[in-house]
């Protein structure tokens, strides 16, 4: 019998990152428990993983390949076998780095006249962060199949980074920092993205969550095309894999649903709708993604193999760029919460990522 294709799709939120990490440490550890090997990795488990704007960054620390990382990396990173990041280890690129990125200059707010005319943000210290992270690391190199979304402003179009596609041709293989960069490039907040292939093309990208802050679709899309029959060595596959073939988890990285009163917003113009239509614009996608794997998981008789966990924020702002001391330290704590309050969930999929021998139901 075929084994599932196990998929990890993590949706966009800036900041708010936090939270899907803070769980995916608590599931990385009951992998690490059920499996008896306490240097086990969450990409040990998935055979795809899907991410957007800060689902893209974790998506892509999580495949990191076994190397150690370049200096001056934070010693947090230098932990472990091998240089390979645990899901904790991950998390620490926010926490330990999220006041420099999200800071706010006062010549920045003067010269962008305070985010109406530039970007809110400088871009130099995410970029820093980033090259720090991932060094000179390639998307051909990712440890396992991914898909990573952005958006091309000049020919209007998706832009997916897919490892696959990168180790097929040089003119889609990139720097993995710069992947990180062009997912994470959200408009008002960082400028553009202008990132450059290993074939010298050159390709203005912005943040993914523009068109799909929820990637699980995508992914999968992508893992029907990826897992057929001759292309995956350890798994032989019919043609177009179905969804009962497949065992999705999709984590959101929280949310608060604000209510637009009628009587305010029948009198908006452009300026009062440019946050409102963003936030609602996020949010939506992200619930109908959801709302259609439940119906395509449903039709093939495997709703259980579909997994969706959406954390809530306890408190924290769902501001995507407050990353003050105490709103860094609120979010770490959410997502705890939200680890504990979903840990029967965490359970099965933990058991359903060790025990991944059947193609149908994997959930007890």
């Amino acid at each position: 019998m075929s084994m599932l294709i196990r998929i990890l799709s993590i949706d966009g939120g800036g900041i708010r990152g936090i939270l899907p990490g803070q769980i995916l440490i608590s599931l990385e550890k009951k992998l690490q428990q059920k499996s008896n090997n306490p240097h086990a990795r969450l990409a040990d488990f998935f055979d795809l993983l899907a991410g957007t704007s800060t689902g893209g960054i974790l998506t892509a620390l999580y495949l990191c390949p076994d190397v150690s990382p370049p200096s001056p990396a934070p010693l947090s990173f230098r932990e472990g076998p091998g240089g390979r990041h645990s899901a904790e280890q991950a998390v620490n690129l926010y926490l330990e780095n999220g006041t420099k990125i999200f800071s706010k200059t006062f010549a920045k707010k003067l010269t962008s006249l305070f985010g109406i005319t530039d970007e809110a943000f400088s871009v130099i210290q995410l970029e820093t962060c980033l090259k720090k992270y991932f060094g000179d690391l390639k998307l051909s190199q990712s440890l396992k199949h991914c898909i990573v979304t952005s958006y091309d402003i000049k020919h209007r179009t998706p832009f997916f980074f897919r490892q696959r596609r990168a180790k097929e041709n040089p003119d889609y293989d990139f720097p993995l920092w710069q992947v990180a960069r062009a997912t994470a490039a959200a408009p008002t907040y960082f400028e553009p993205a202008l990132i450059k292939s290993y074939a010298g093309n050159k390709f203005p990208l912005v943040d993914g969550g523009v068109f799909a802050n929820n990637p699980a679709l995508c992914a999968y899309a992508e893992a029907r095309q990826i897992f057929e029959s001759g292309i995956e060595e350890r798994r032989r596959m019919k043609k177009n894999a179905s969804a009962s073939e497949m065992f999705i988890l999709s984590i959101g990285t929280g949310t608060v649903k604000v209510p637009y009163e009628y009587e305010k917003a029948k009198g908006w113009g452009l300026a009062g709708w440019a946050r409102p239509v963003i936030d609602i614009m996020m949010s939506g996608v992200s619930d109908t993604v959801d709302f259609q794997l439940k119906q395509i998981f449903d039709a093939v008789g495997h709703p259980e193999n579909y997994i969706r966990i959406m954390p809530d924020l306890l408190g924290a702002s769902d501001d995507m760029s407050n990353a003050s001391p105490e709103n860094l330290s609120k979010l770490k704590n959410a997502g705890t919460k939200a680890a504990e309050k979903f840990d029967t969930e965490l359970e099965k999929v933990a058991n359903a990522l060790i025990n991944n021998k059947g193609a149908g139901s994997v959930i007890a």
